[in-house]
């Protein structure tokens, strides 16, 4: 049985994954184990560090599917990923192996477990709506923070139940939604059985339960870590790019912060400290999103994942109730 393996940034799921393999190997299990990589900015060409894509080494060791599929200058959507996973998924299977699917975007991992449906692209509309919030002033202005809260505005006229599950300053998502149900003249919210919905599970559902204190601190050791293993030069390098980058690969945590510091001269320091910062604040809303799931089981420090992920591919059920959410990030 295929397995994935989630949980908040900088709680170890790739280097779980990786012994998971190891393991398998070791064990004699006439089947290989692939991994299959669920980060919407891993898919990012270049954009290495940050994302903690595993290394040359790594992918010479194991088959590491869903890296490096498109260059920064490119809009990637989960529909894209959608289609890529199945693939990938297909030849796993096709070759006799098992999948470990590891990785933190939980839209991107329900979009291949829960076989999600997503509305069409209207972009026209999404132009329109990115234009007004140009217009209004830079990221982060005064102004822009007032346009945006206005966009937020507009759709809890339109979609109340989208306004509800869209943070008031995410502008991606706010142009999403408004995109769909301008375009489509449906509400967002009507596309699909909803996120709200956890049909049976397709995979066996593995979380390492989160130490918030734990993660903080690891989240400033590793942005620290990557700055001294060439980061600034890797933002430099793709700042410096012809193409330029698509506005969904300048959003992402740590790359974001430091285009900052290359391009509008934001010290380094407050640069690395909101990195930081920001990175903090998403790893609870991916712990909120996760511990919302009641298909997950999680497992703690106490715990060994390695040996809980090699039971659920051999097809082993979780003894009893799999929800153990146990702390409050």
């Amino acid at each position: 049985m295929d397995v994935a393996l989630v949980g908040p940034t900088a709680s170890g799921k790739s280097q779980v994954a990786l012994e998971v393999v190891r393991a398998v190997r070791s064990s004699g299990d006439t089947s290989d184990v692939e991994l299959v990589s669920v980060d919407s900015m891993a898919v990012y060409r270049g954009m290495d560090l940050e994302t903690t894509k595993p290394t040359p080494e790594v992918r010479a060791e194991v088959r590491y599917h869903l890296v490096d599929l498109v260059d920064p200058d490119e809009e990637f959507t989960v529909t894209r990923f959608q289609s890529a996973a199945r693939d990938a998924l297909s030849g796993i299977a096709g070759r006799g192996n098992r999948a470990v699917l590891v990785g933190g975007t939980g839209l991107y991992l329900r979009a291949v477990t829960d076989a999600l449906e997503f509305p069409g692209r209207f972009e026209a509309v999404a132009a329109g709506l990115r234009a007004d919030l140009d217009a209004a002033g830079a990221e982060g202005s005064t102004a822009r923070a007032s346009a945006t809260n206005g966009m937020h505005d507009r759709l809890v006229g339109l979609d109340p139940a989208a306004a509800a599950r869209v943070e008031p300053g995410n502008e991606r998502r706010l142009v999403r939604a408004l995109e769909v149900t301008i375009g489509s003249g449906r509400p967002f919210s009507s596309f699909g059985p909803g996120l709200e919905r956890y049909p049976p599970a397709t995979v066996a559902l593995v979380g390492l339960r989160p130490d918030p204190a734990g993660t903080d601190r690891r989240i400033e050791e590793r942005f620290a870590a990557l700055l001294d293993a060439g980061l600034l030069d890797e933002v430099r390098a793709l700042a410096a790019r012809p193409s330029g980058m698509s506005r969904t690969a300048r959003q992402a945590l740590g790359y974001r912060e430091l285009l900052a510091h290359v391009e509008d001269g934001l010290p380094l320091a407050e640069a690395v400290d909101e990195a930081v910062r920001r990175t903090r604040q998403f790893a609870r809303r991916q712990w909120a999103w996760f511990r919302r799931d009641p298909r997950i089981e999680w497992v703690g420090p106490d715990d060994d994942p390695v040996a809980v992920v090699q039971e659920r591919l051999d097809g082993r059920a979780a003894p009893g109730p799999v929800r153990d959410c146990g702390v409050t990030p």
